[in-house]
C-alpha cells in the first residue's frame, strides 16, 4: 500500500519542539489511563506505535513491557527518536507503506494523534485496512484521537480562542490549534473528525469497536486545568478485527 499523507510536524523547527515534548498538562490525560486500558484489553507483547514521531509513545509502550516498533513517514522525526532511544526499533514508512510487515504479527497497535493529520476518508480507511491486516486475530488497535471539542475551547496545553471558525467545521475540514506546551507557537492544522464518522471509517476498514474512553481530569492532579475536568479533550477507541 502506498501511503499518501503528510506530517504536520515535518519541518525542522516543529520537529525539534515536539521531540522535547513528553506528557505535560492536557497530554497527561491522553496517556494517564492507557496502562489500565491496555492491560484490560491486550494480551501478548508485540506492539507497533503507528505515527511514532520522536518516539514518545513508543518509549511509553516499551516501559509497559512491550516489544515495540515505532513507525513514521518522517525521517527527521525518526532521527530524533533514535537519539532519545538508541536501542529502540524505529522504521520509516516509505512508498511501500506497511508492506515490510507480515500479516497478523502485532498484539497491539497504538496510534496516538496520528489520525488527526490524515485528511481524507479514503486515506483513513486504507491505512486502517493495513492496520487490520497486521493485527493478530485477538489483537487490539488503540486509536487515540482529538475530540472535536478540543478545537472549541481553551486548555492547559492548547489554545483555540484565535480560531472561532473552528466551531463551524464539518468532518474532514481543517481546524487550527496552538500548542502552548512547546516553544513553537505557530498554529497547527488538524483535521476534525467526529465520533459518528470515525465509527463509519472503522466499519469500512473491517474494525469493530470494543470500548471507548473519554478521560476527564481530576482536581487533585498537579496541573492547572482549564476545561479538562468537565470536557474530554481526547477520545480513546479500542478496536478489534471485525468478523467477516
Amino acid at each position: 500500500m502506498i501511503l499518501e499523507f503528510s506530517n504536520a510536524y515535518e519541518d525542522a523547527k516543529r520537529a525539534e519542539a515536539y521531540a522535547k515534548l513528553e506528557f505535560p498538562g492536557t497530554y497527561y490525560l491522553a496517556f494517564r489511563d492507557l496502562p489500565e486500558i491496555i492491560s484490560l484489553h491486550v494480551t501478548g507483547k508485540k506492539a507497533m506505535d503507528f505515527g511514532c514521531g520522536a518516539g514518545r509513545s513508543t518509549r511509553f509502550l516499551t516501559e509497559l513491557g512491550f516489544d515495540s516498533v515505532g513507525v513514521d513517514i518522517s525521517a527527521e522525526m525518526l532521527q530524533k527518536a533514535r537519539q532519545f532511544d538508541p536501542n529502540g526499533d524505529y522504521r520509516l514508512l516509505g512508498e511501500s507503506g506497511f508492506d515490510q510487515f507480515q500479516d497478523q504479527v502485532f498484539d497491539l497497535i497504538l496510534s496516538a494523534f496520528t489520525f488527526d493529520n490524515i485528511a481524507t476518508r479514503e486515506k483513513k480507511v486504507g491505512i486502517m485496512k493495513e492496520i487490520r491486516r497486521i493485527l493478530r486475530s485477538e489483537g487490539r488497535f488503540v486509536s487515540l484521537v482529538s475530540s472535536p471539542e478540543i478545537y472549541y475551547h481553551e486548555w492547559a496545553s492548547f489554545s483555540t480562542k484565535d480560531f472561532p471558525e473552528n466551531r463551524n467545521a464539518k468532518c474532514g475540514d481543517i481546524v487550527k490549534v496552538i500548542n502552548t506546551a512547546t516553544d513553537d507557537r505557530r498554529p497547527v492544522d488538524d483535521i476534525i473528525w467526529p465520533d459518528v464518522d470515525y465509527r463509519a471509517v472503522y466499519q469500512d476498514a473491517g474494525l469493530a469497536p470494543v470500548d471507548m474512553y473519554k478521560p476527564l481530569a481530576r482536581e487533585d492532579e498537579p496541573f492547572h486545568w482549564i476545561n479538562e475536568t468537565r470536557i474530554a479533550p481526547w477520545v480513546i477507541y479500542v478496536l478489534k478485527r471485525a468478523t467477516p
